[in-house]
């Protein structure tokens, strides 16, 4: 009989970590991205500050706004209106018009997240363009939390900083109209158009159709006025757009039916007895 070999030493070298899930993001990229994206829309809120007080909100109100509402669009339709004359109830019902479509982020999110009944109310403040386009682009449910979380916590704090510096800076030199900034709101509102005049199909449709009322409306009615109206854009480019899509739908499943037909053009015929 041969002699049994020793057996090996045992292994010095640590096992591997296991791998990561399948389409799984690092946790250190998906904050990465996310506190970009708040650093970059968050110092924004600066505009936000001059502009509330140009339209004469005291410092106090322009921070409440962006603390209670917190949707950028929105709270500049609100004092852009407040600003051009418009009646306090109607520029408070075009803000409110304009930030329904967080709601529709709401319902995409909610099947994503799945948060627990108690974080929910908290998780609604941050329901935003940006949080939905950060979250709604992670590939597991981990990666979707920690985006929408770290890109809402971090926008909501820089832009209520900035709000605050902003409004307190304008206060201080008094006559907003003397230094010209009373194109604040009017200049950022064309930097909010601008990437969407560059994008193709809904977006750009919609820039465009409201400029367009917008501006059609202006001898027509108060001032104020013609900003609400301009959101009319929205419902009907979505009107035409479903539309379009239907009838789309409509024309492949025709052409779909019309090909199987030529492929196979005794399907439809009736079998002889027997066959």
């Amino acid at each position: 009989m041969t002699a049994l070999s020793d057996p090996p030493a045992p292994s010095t070298v640590p096992p591997a970590a296991p791998a990561p899930a399948t389409g799984a993001r690092p946790d250190r990229a998906v904050i990465r991205d996310s506190l970009g994206v708040g650093v970059a829309v968050g110092v924004s809120g600066i505009a936000f500050g001059v502009a509330g007080t140009t339209a004469h909100l005291t410092v106090w109100q322009t921070c409440a706004l962006s603390l209670l509402v917190f949707t950028g669009a929105s709270q500049f339709a609100l004092i852009g209106a407040l600003a051009a004359g418009a009646a306090p109830l109607a520029a408070v019902v075009g803000a409110l018009f304009l930030g329904v479509r967080n709601a529709f982020y709401g319902l995409r999110l909610a099947e994503r997240l799945e948060l627990p009944r108690w974080v929910r109310p908290v998780a609604a403040q941050t329901v935003i363009d940006e949080t939905a386009a950060v979250a709604l682009v992670q590939p597991d449910r981990r990666s979707t939390r920690l985006g929408f979380f770290v890109t809402g916590a971090s926008l909501y704090l820089i832009w209520n900083a900035t709000t605050l510096a902003g409004a307190l800076g304008a206060d201080a030199l008094g006559d907003p109209s003397r230094y010209g900034l009373d194109v604040a709101g009017p200049a950022v509102f064309l930097a909010l158009l601008a990437p969407r005049l560059r994008e193709g199909g809904a977006e750009r449709a919609t820039a465009l159709l409201g400029a367009v009322l917008a501006l059609a409306a202006v001898p027509l009615v108060p001032a104020g006025v013609p900003v609400l109206i301009a959101l009319a854009a929205v419902p009907v480019v979505l009107l035409l757009g479903s539309r379009r899509n239907r009838a789309g739908a409509t024309a492949r499943k025709t052409v779909g039916t019309a090909a199987g037909t030529t492929a196979d053009p005794q399907r439809n015929l009736p079998k002889e007895d027997g066959r």
